[in-house]
């Protein structure tokens, strides 16, 4: 019996298509620490992630320095650069938390681009999407200080609630690599927030205290 995958990014597409999803899809598991997203698999196929957190980015490796542009979660694609331009994407992934993809062949996907209006409409908003972030982080480096990126960053990445962190499970190195600095300026910035009372930490989990104070830094700082 064919497997059917729920996954909200399809959601709209019409049972003829997700069947055809479903059929060609190959359902792996990843664990944390793996490096299993190689840029040659990526030329042969795409993922789709429906649990897990990966870490796309890359390494200066005269320094070490590292550079997040993507955090993929459920929902997420990988890679969609390969699969539009059909060259090598120079970029390392990293495995964060234990998770699981459909492997679906680039050939198909293509396919589907090339013939399938339906796909079209939730392949095109998301990779709109991967576009903005991207542009944002360009901005965000070019136009902020490390303090208000940090503060970008917690702001971007809370629930609706307006109370918790998404940004939980996260190493300080991790966080550094997202706003394109290093551990130690992420420690005295944080230590900075946390002396302000606007958050508190618990292991690796930054909670919101009082999100007002955190928008009125923000906006003294700009």
């Amino acid at each position: 019996m064919q497997q059917k995958y729920e996954v909200e990014i399809f959601s709209g597409l019409n049972d003829t298509l997700k069947d055809e999803i479903n059929r060609h899809a190959k359902l792996i598991h990843f664990k944390k620490g793996e490096y299993v997203f190689s840029s040659e698999d990526a030329m042969k196929n795409i993922y789709i992630f429906l649990d897990g957190k990966v870490k796309i980015y890359q390494i200066n490796l005269s320094n070490a320095k590292e550079q997040t542009i993507f955090m993929l979660k459920v929902g997420d694609m990988y890679d969609t650069i390969c699969l539009l331009d059909g060259k090598p994407h120079d970029v390392i992934s990293e495995i964060l938390e234990d998770g699981s993809a459909l492997k679906i062949p680039v050939e198909k996907v293509r396919e589907w681009i090339e013939k399938n209006p339906a796909f079209n409409k939730i392949f095109f908003p998301y990779l709109a999407k991967q576009m903005r972030e991207v542009e944002e982080l360009a901005t965000d480096l070019s136009l902020y200080s490390t303090s208000e990126r940090l503060i970008k960053l917690i702001l971007k990445n809370i629930t609706p609630q307006g109370v918790k962190s998404l940004l939980h499970n996260l190493s300080r190195s991790e966080i550094a690599s997202l706003i394109g600095t290093v551990r130690h300026v992420v420690d005295r910035h944080i230590n900075e927030l946390k002396e302000d009372d606007a958050i508190e930490v618990k292991r690796k989990q930054i909670v919101i205290k009082d999100i007002q104070k955190l928008i009125k830094k923000l906006n003294f700082l700009e």
